[in-house]
């Protein structure tokens, strides 16, 4: 067991019975940085406003939930010891080491981050693993001491506020419920911390309870309770305290699969009840893509992208994000653009295709050249034809309405998504097909800094 609720009521740390698995009087590290939605070109949609708190099952805030940071920076300084080795000379470009930038400073995990999130906006932080997400995300609770920028929530600047002062909540991904109280003991804790009026307590944590139908637990201890009910009751623990922020640090990546798909729904019904912003972080882009108005996609410490789950799918700005959104991810052919009568011509082995007035008209505004370039198609856009590209076929997927044939083509490893209704035979390792794909669905990536050739507003 960690201890958690210290963070936000720092003043009685030692003082708690579980101070001795937190020896620094503070909270463990972070454990690896790790469906519907309403989204409108960026813009959260606001649930219904409920006049009557009592009767609409909404909580209603008056106060803004605005989030702001503008150019955060995170770095992690060397301890003694652990100081490089070697001299370097003071004008050198900064160290480069997998995927870890490391200065004279030290290792710099966040840089250049400049997001801001509306009221009551769901936003997801995706990316690999240290990336960034969970660090970033920790700076904002207060956990994680910002280096350099200027973090805001509402209008108050938040740098050096206690995280207790914040008016946050946080659910983390390992729990972090103290085992020798009861459900109702543990969503209570933060209010009776805080001194709040019995009766009021209990109104607030019967209320959150009733949210997220785990009233018949109040009685229960921790071990009598499954996985997904455990992270019910760390969810109800934070909406209790009615933050002006909600933050969730991957709370599903514990739960089976079944679980998974039960909690992104569970989460989705959550946020249209109690009326608050939600930073949410994830490995997974599934739940990015389900659960978020807008998605941060991050790497090696950098923003890559911020959209809408469709912008981000139907647009992406650069190879890396092609590839980590959308299951399968998408295959890439080495291919070249040329322009031919005022028309841009995509070549991919023996085939050309011509991009649709939509991408002519955004590879003009950007002033694209005849080059060699990658060609990205995801497994949903590509068919098998009488003539296309040559394919042997390796292996094949059923999955009931759909079968994922991975094939080889043009020496890489393409997959390709064919429905079985209407599916003309059934294909076996070693089978040669023919792959093609329109010009509408192609996504031009250039070969000298991977960004997408298409110029996007």
């Amino acid at each position: 067991m960690t201890f958690t609720e210290g963070c936000f009521y720092n003043e009685v740390v030692k003082s708690n019975p579980f101070y001795k698995y937190s020896k620094r009087g503070g909270c463990p590290p972070a454990r690896g940085a790790a469906m519907w939605r309403h989204a409108v070109k960026g813009q959260a949609m606001r649930p219904p406003e409920c006049p009557d708190r009592e009767g609409s099952g909404h909580r209603v805030r008056d106060d803004m939930s605005t989030v702001t940071l503008k150019n955060i920076k995170k770095v992690y300084p060397f301890v003694s010891g652990e100081k490089k080795k070697g001299k370097r000379k003071k004008n050198d470009a900064p160290e480069k080491k997998t995927n870890l930038q490391i200065t004279n400073e030290g290792v710099v995990a966040v840089q250049e981050f400049n997001l801001e999130i509306a009221d009551k906006e769901f936003i997801v932080l995706v990316g690999p693993s240290g990336c960034g997400k969970s660090t970033t995300l920790r700076m904002i609770a207060g956990l994680e001491q910002i280096s350099g920028g200027e973090l805001y929530i509402g209008d108050k600047l938040m740098n050096d506020v206690a995280p207790k002062d914040r008016n946050i909540a946080m659910v983390f991904q390992n729990y972090a419920l103290y085992p020798h109280m009861s459900v109702y003991e543990n969503m209570a804790f933060s209010l009776k911390l805080k001194k709040e009026d019995k009766a009021e307590i209990d109104r607030k944590v019967k209320e959150a309870a009733e949210i997220l139908d785990i009233t018949s637990y109040l009685d229960r201890k921790p071990k009598a309770l499954s996985g997904g009910q455990r992270q019910r009751v760390a969810i109800g623990r934070a909406i209790v305290r009615d933050p002006q922020v909600m933050l969730m640090d991957e709370p599903l990546s514990n739960l089976d699969a079944k679980l998974r798909n039960q909690m992104r729904a569970e989460i989705i019904k959550l946020r249209e009840r109690i009326n608050t912003t939600f930073i949410y972080v994830t490995h997974d882009q599934t739940e990015a893509m389900t659960l978020g108005d807008r998605i941060v996609i991050m790497k090696d410490g950098f923003i890559q992208q911020i959209g809408t789950p469709q912008e981000v799918f139907n647009h992406p700005s650069n190879l890396f994000v092609s590839g980590f959104i959308g299951t399968p991810q998408m295959n890439y052919f080495e291919g070249r653009i040329e322009k031919r009568d005022g028309k841009y011509v995509v070549m991919v082995g023996n085939i050309e295709v011509t991009p649709d007035e939509e991408k002519q008209a955004r590879l003009a505004a950007n002033d694209v050249k005849d080059q060699d370039i990658t060609v990205g198609v995801r497994p949903e856009h590509m068919s098998m034809e009488t003539s296309g590209i040559p394919a042997t076929i390796d292996v094949t997927e059923m999955m009931g309405s759909s079968v994922h044939l991975h094939v080889t083509a043009m020496g890489k490893d393409v997959v390709l998504i064919a429905p079985t209704i209407g599916l003309a035979r059934n294909y076996a390792r070693g089978d040669q097909i023919q792959l093609s794909f329109g010009g509408n669905v192609v996504h031009m990536f250039s070969k000298e800094d991977e960004k997408n050739l298409e110029k996007f507003d």
